[in-house]
C-alpha cells in the first residue's frame, strides 16, 4: 500500500524546521548506507549534532503520534530516528530496497515501512521525484512541504536527480504490529469505515459489529 499522508507538518513547524538547520553542516549520506545502497546513492544527511537532532525528532514523533492517517496505515511498534537528507544540483539516489533490519546503535528492529516527508515545496527544485514501483507500476511522487509518503520498505524506490535547486526530506523507518503488508491494508480501510459508523452511527449494532471486527482481527495479527 502506497499511503499519503497530508500535512504531517504545519507550517509552523516547517518554519521551525528550517531555522533549526539553518547552518547545520551535512555529510555523505553513503556513511548511513549499506554495501548495497552506497554504490547507488548520492546525496547529504545532517551531521550528528545532538541538540540540534533532539530537536528536530521531537518535531517530527509528535507529528508522527498524533496523525490518524499514519497511526492507522503503519500500526506502528518501533520508528526509527528520523534522518534529514539533502540534495542539490546532480545527486540523486539509484533504485534500492532499504536495509530489512535497522538499529546498529540502538535496539534492532525490522523495517516494514518507509517514510518521506516533504519539507520544502516542489517549486523549489527540479528533478527529485521519489519514485517507487509498484505493482500497477512506477509512482512518481513529490509532494507539498509538509506532506508525506509511507511505503513498502522492500519496493525497490529511488530519486530521481535533481537538476535546479534544493530538495529536502526527512526519513524514517517503521516496523508494524502487523508484518503482513495485505493484513496492514485490510486493516486501514475497515478502520476508516468504522471510524465512519463511529461517527454517523455509535449506537446501532452493524457498527458494534465492525468495530468488534477491526479490534479482533488486530488482536489475532498483532505481534509485539
Amino acid at each position: 500500500m502506497l499511503l499519503m499522508i497530508p500535512e504531517l507538518l504545519h507550517e509552523a513547524q516547517l518554519q521551525k524546521i528550517h531555522q533549526v538547520l539553518d547552518g547545520a553542516e551535512f555529510v555523505d549520506g553513503k556513511l548511513s548506507a549499506g554495501l548495497a545502497a552506497a554504490r547507488v546513492k548520492h546525496n547529504q544527511e545532517l551531521a550528528a549534532e545532538n541538540k540540534r537532532k533532539e530537536l528536530l525528532v521531537r518535531i517530527l514523533m509528535s507529528s508522527l503520534g498524533h496523525h490518524p492517517t499514519f497511526r492507522f496505515g503503519a500500526l506502528p511498534h518501533r520508528v526509527a530516528d528520523p534522518i534529514i537528507a539533502r540534495y542539490q544540483p546532480g545527486m540523486t539516489y539509484g533504485a534500492h530496497i532499504d536495509d530489512p533490519i535497522m538499529g546498529a546503535s540502538g535496539p534492532r528492529f525490522r523495517t516494514d515501512l518507509s517514510l518521506t516527508v516533504f519539507l520544502n515545496p516542489p517549486e523549489d527544485y527540479d528533478g527529485g521525484e521519489l519514485s517507487i514501483r509498484t505493482s500497477f507500476g512506477e509512482r512518481a511522487v513529490k509532494l507539498a512541504a509538509g506532506h508525506a509518503v509511507l511505503y513498502p520498505s522492500s519496493s525497490l524506490h529511488g530519486v530521481a536527480p535533481v537538476t535546479r535547486g534544493e530538495r529536502l526530506v526527512a526519513l524514517t523507518w517503521i516496523q508494524s504490529y502487523v508484518r503482513d503488508p495485505a493484513q496492514r491494508e485490510l486493516l486501514y480501510e475497515l478502520n476508516q469505515a468504522r471510524e465512519h459508523l463511529l461517527r454517523e452511527a455509535p449506537e446501532a449494532e452493524h457498527t458494534a459489529c465492525v468495530d468488534r471486527s477491526y479490534n479482533n482481527l488486530v488482536r489475532m495479527w498483532a505481534e509485539l
